[in-house]
């Protein structure tokens, strides 16, 4: 895996190898691709340069959990390198983690499920526009793709930087992305949001968690042209195309341990505090 950035190039030249990096969602459980990735970057830093993890992969995907990673490691600082090195990632759920996910009693949180969505989102909406400010998602130090879903149009909308250079309507803000992949229903509201064509009319969002559309973003990530790689696919070489010149690092976010099968019966009794 040779060290390169194809993310500020019209028509780039690969190398023998499409470097991917896809990281799963489910919440606080972002914990553990966090810390394989924070030992990855540690073992990247080579003569000694200030390697990141966005300097390694052609594309990084991530959905809901992962989708704050992807951007957390590829959002431009003031220099346009990555505003968080891979270390920070586990300390930030650690730090922030108890007040997005505030844990009251029983009671309460019975009447949350009934009532709506288990935890408002505040705080998580506050923090991100706060870390995130006005970046958007053409400023990525890499090509990056996170998927949601639209309760509207009853469809999966992936964002990704390459869709955002060429139209307008999908360059949003990277807080209201990370806010909309994460917002896993019962749990968080959904998250409404406009944004402005090429011709300054309004385009509106009404999304949810990247995981109803697509939890292993990788798939996505890997596909060779349009939602990352622009031009024809005859453009690039063809040792490229080929599966196993692909090189991917998709990250898992472990199981429960507690295992919940289900059949018809105990579905039919399903509702909001099941979840």
């Amino acid at each position: 895996m040779s060290k390169h950035s194809l993310k500020d190039e019209i028509n780039p030249t690969y190398g023998d190898r499409i470097t991917v990096l896809s990281i799963d969602g489910v919440g606080i459980r972002g914990i553990i691709p966090g810390t394989i990735l924070a030992f990855l970057e540690t073992k990247l830093q080579l003569d000694g340069e200030d390697a990141r993890i966005a300097d390694y992969f052609d594309v990084i995907a991530g959905t809901s959990t992962g989708g704050l990673i992807t951007a957390m490691l590829t959002a431009p600082d003031r220099n346009n390198r990555p505003l968080y090195l891979a270390k920070n990632v586990v300390p930030f759920y650690l730090d922030h983690c108890p007040k997005i996910f505030p844990q009251s009693n029983g009671t309460i949180v019975r009447m949350n499920a009934i009532l709506g969505p288990k935890y408002s989102g505040k705080y998580f909406r506050k923090l991100l526009r706060q870390i995130l400010g006005t970046r958007r998602l053409h400023e990525t130090v890499t090509r990056v793709v996170i998927p949601t879903f639209d309760i509207r149009l009853l469809q999966p909308i992936v964002f990704s930087t390459f869709e955002a250079e060429t139209d307008a309507s999908q360059d949003a803000l990277l807080s209201d992305i990370c806010i909309s992949t994460s917002s896993a229903p019962t749990y968080f509201p959904a998250y409404h949001f406009k944004t402005k064509d090429s011709e300054g009319n309004d385009k509106e969002f009404h999304l949810v968690d990247g995981g109803i559309a697509e939890n292993n973003p990788s798939l996505l990530a890997m596909k060779p042209t349009g939602r990352v790689f622009p031009g024809d696919p005859d453009e690039l070489p063809e040792q490229a195309l080929k599966w196993n010149k692909y090189l991917v690092i998709s990250l898992g976010t472990g199981t429960s341990k507690i295992k919940k099968n289900s059949d018809a019966k105990t579905a039919a009794k399903w509702d909001r505090r099941s979840s």
